[in-house]
């Protein structure tokens, strides 16, 4: 794709034109945090810790698996957490709940990716805090609440921030959005609590810094058909993530031979996207845009995510040193 190419190519001649763009954009962004740094903009606090998952580049890093991975480990400890997100690419008015069988078209992909990965309550709103208000109305049990890529949201107050970078691509040429892929400066980095390196080897430096690689298991059929031989079939790929490559290189780790197709982020899908193919791979957040679609040829690849050191064990430890009010 070219902002692929502009953002991760050094020296790219697109990218030099747009940084006039770049230049406004930090402006606005550096007001944006001034005006609620002096109470010019108003921020919310719940009455729950609030531990903010995102990043601070576009495109996917690998938040949701964190967030899944976050959810399951803070049940084994003992609390009771729920999910707010954004809800990108559904049409929400409301704060809405979602669960393993809610529309995608209304809640997006990643809620219910989440609320089927977890068993946790999950609401979706573009206002994050509303969402979070909603969330522990309906579920007072709630003790702690993970928010899904809201580390620019800072009308949601939060407890602690883990931000997670593509240890591969890192940060591409380094400049702001539209020129890079950078949401914020790289000096954010300093101000977050954790950072998670999602695969690669990319050099950083933070007093709180972990590993996460994504471990695959087997795949397993959308209409739940027997896993025969795929032996001199026609494979393909399907994959509308952040960064498909990712994904398609997974698979060629397992030694599959298959074409890719690569579609936007959050992509709706529809019969005329399928390729003509007797097996089609897929991720588990396309998977939720595609049960409406669901055939026989359709195989999915789940990942979850390994942290080192022990991310849940630091996260329970920071809790504590806070002082956040979990029971």
């Amino acid at each position: 794709m070219l902002i692929d190419r502009i953002w991760y190519t050094s020296h790219h001649p697109l990218s030099y034109l747009l940084r006039p763009l770049s230049g406004l954009f930090a402006g606005l962004g550096a007001l944006r945090r001034v005006l609620f740094r002096l109470g010019l903009k108003q921020s919310v606090r719940l009455p729950v810790p609030v531990i903010v998952v995102g990043n601070i580049t576009a495109g996917g890093t690998g938040k949701t698996p964190l967030t899944i991975y976050l959810a399951k480990s803070l049940q084994a400890l003992g609390y009771h957490p729920g999910i707010v997100s954004r809800g990108y690419g559904g049409k929400a008015s409301i704060p809405l709940s979602v669960n393993a069988g809610s529309d995608p078209r209304l809640s997006g992909d990643e809620p219910i990716l989440l609320a089927r990965a977890t068993g946790v309550p999950v609401f979706v709103f573009k206002d994050r805090a509303a969402a979070g208000f909603a969330l522990l109305a309906a579920h007072p049990e709630v003790d702690v609440l993970l928010c899904d890529d809201g580390l620019q949201h800072y009308r949601f107050q939060r407890d602690i921030e883990l931000c997670v970078v593509d240890g591969v691509r890192g940060f591409g040429n380094g400049a702001l959005i539209p020129a890079g892929p950078l949401r914020e400066p790289l000096a954010r980095l300093k101000s977050v609590d954790a950072v998670i390196v999602n695969g690669g080897n990319y050099p950083l430096a933070h007093p709180h810094l972990f590993q996460m690689s994504l471990v695959a298991a087997p795949f397993y059929s959308l209409v739940n058909a027997p896993l025969e031989s795929w032996h001199g079939l026609r494979i393909a790929a399907v994959c509308g993530i952040g960064h498909p490559q990712r994904f398609f290189n997974s698979l060629k780790a397992l030694g599959l031979v298959f074409t890719e197709h690569a579609f936007p982020d959050h992509h709706s899908f529809c019969a005329n996207d399928l390729p003509d193919a007797e097996i089609i791979l897929l991720t588990e957040k396309d998977a939720v845009k595609l049960t409406a679609l669901a055939d026989v040829r359709m195989w999915v690849l789940p990942v979850s995510a390994s942290l080192a050191p022990d991310l849940a064990g630091w996260l329970s430890q920071n809790i504590a040193l806070k002082n956040l009010q979990i029971e």
